[in-house]
């Protein structure tokens, strides 16, 4: 056996400290009260892609990889979003850090909410520019950073947050980028499907999306697919194209890949009854009265905080014991003291599934 005990250390602290992470284990009788498959598209089994296509691109977009059908799907999903052009990469970490390693130079700044995600963080983290969070969805401190901003000016957030299920205050944040000239990226990966009447996302569903330099839009949650795309101006395009190493050094997603993406274009739109009946559920979930503290969330994500990753724990496995399948969110995934379960509501939920979950936190 290879002596790699020199890994021993780090996992000993997670595992002083409870919160090493492992796979988990997955019960198909379980009601899914889990995944980000909000209108049920992957398990109802929507998506069927043509098994005569590809599947292996054989190389990167730059080398062996491009083909028709990836950039007639980019061209599909930019004209849905009303944009100028898309660039579809291999996955929404993908997107997030291709786009903000490269964007922003040295002399640039790039704020981004606290709570952004971690492929937000990681991107900025590899990107040469000055870097600051600012509170969350507290425009009162973005303002205050603003003023010791240099260069290109970036604001980065994210439209529905993917562990509180809030919404970013979208028009506040484009008066604020339009008053110090700054360029906002906004990672609508909870909202797309779902917030609008076709499910176009929030920018589009509030007619901001002209005032926003970098959508991305992620086809693994409500899509029921795999990938994502950055959504801007064609020089955006190009200039990914030049410069994003998350896109021009990987192997590009398969044609059988690409055919289930445009298939979900095709279908999510119009969802309508699974949007309303997921919202209801929403509605429903935040009527209730629990014994524990619920976050305010108007999407599907909601927040049940049970302080401690030993309570948390205890508490998922007896909902696990009663069918649900719930997953706990321990620290440092989440702040100490804010752990929590992440209940993922979906159209495809029962009343009966709903009541009972309901009851089990009551």
């Amino acid at each position: 056996m290879y002596k790699d005990n020199f890994l021993e250390k780090k996992l000993e602290e997670r595992i002083a400290t409870n919160t090493l992470r492992a796979l988990p284990s997955v019960d198909s009788s379980w009601v899914d009260f889990s995944s980000n498959d909000y209108l049920g598209i992957a398990t109802n089994h929507l998506l069927h892609s043509n098994t005569a296509l590809d599947h292996g691109s054989t190389g990167s977009r730059l080398l062996a990889g491009n083909y028709p059908l990836i950039e007639e799907a980019e061209a599909k999903i930019a004209l849905f979003h009303e944009a100028e052009t898309g660039l579809i990469f291999n996955s929404g970490y993908d997107a997030n850090l291709g786009l903000l390693s490269c964007v922003a130079g040295r002399e640039d700044t790039i704020f981004y909410d606290s709570l952004s995600h971690a492929s937000i963080r990681d991107g900025i983290r590899l990107s040469l520019a000055k870097s600051f969070s600012f509170q969350h969805n507290d425009l009162s401190d973005l303002t205050k950073k603003l003023s010791n901003a240099t260069g290109n000016i970036f604001i980065v957030t994210e439209s529905v947050f993917s562990m509180d299920g809030d919404e970013c205050p979208l028009q506040e944040l484009v008066t604020i980028a339009l008053q110090y000239n700054a360029h906002i990226i906004l990672d609508e990966a909870h909202a797309t499907g779902i917030i609008g009447e076709q499910g176009e996302g929030l920018a589009q569903h509030l007619q901001l999306h002209n005032n926003i330099f970098a959508r991305v839009h992620t086809f693994g949650k409500a899509c029921g697919a795999h990938g994502a795309v950055v959504l801007g101006s064609s020089r955006l395009r190009s200039f990914l194209i030049n410069y994003a190493r998350s896109f021009i050094y990987t192997t590009a997603i398969p044609a059988s890949s690409v055919e289930c993406i445009i298939e979900s274009y095709n279908t999510f739109p119009s969802m309508h009854a699974e949007r309303k009946q997921l919202a209801q559920y929403i509605k429903q979930f935040q009527d209730a009265t629990l014994r524990y503290q619920k976050l305010s969330s108007n999407s599907a994500i909601q927040g049940v905080i049970v302080p401690g990753n030993d309570a948390v724990k205890a508490l998922a496995a007896t909902l696990q014991q009663n069918g649900l399948d719930i997953r706990p969110i321990l620290s440092p995934t989440v702040p100490k003291g804010s752990e929590r379960l992440r209940i993922v509501l979906h159209s495809f939920n029962t009343q009966e599934e709903l009541e009972k979950l309901i009851g089990l936190l009551w």
